[in-house]
């Protein structure tokens, strides 16, 4: 798979950087058991390509959140950072 650039980055990176997820390997348990969808349409691979204007739909603990793409992060930094990368949408 070709290198990221800057108008994509990997599914998993973005979950770890936005802070959805602890760690990268949480992330792509949570993509491998179905619960991320991406622009509606389910995602089953940690390295599906996410872009700025995507929407997110997780399956997370404390229940399902739907999330813009507003930005990308070359890494992980602190929460009031990672909340800039995304904006919540209500859910339908």
């Amino acid at each position: 798979m070709p290198e990221e650039d800057a108008g994509w980055q990997r599914l998993d990176k973005f979950l770890f950087h936005a802070r959805f997820c602890r760690t990268r390997n949480v992330a792509g348990d949570l993509v491998a058991g179905g619960g991320v969808r991406i622009n509606r349409q389910p995602v089953e691979k940690a390295h599906a390509r996410v872009r700025v204007g995507d929407v997110l739909t997780l399956a997370l603990p404390r229940g399902v959140l739907v999330a813009e793409i507003l930005a990308l992060a070359p890494r992980r930094e602190g929460a009031a950072q990672a909340q800039q990368l995304y904006r919540e949408i209500a859910a339908d």
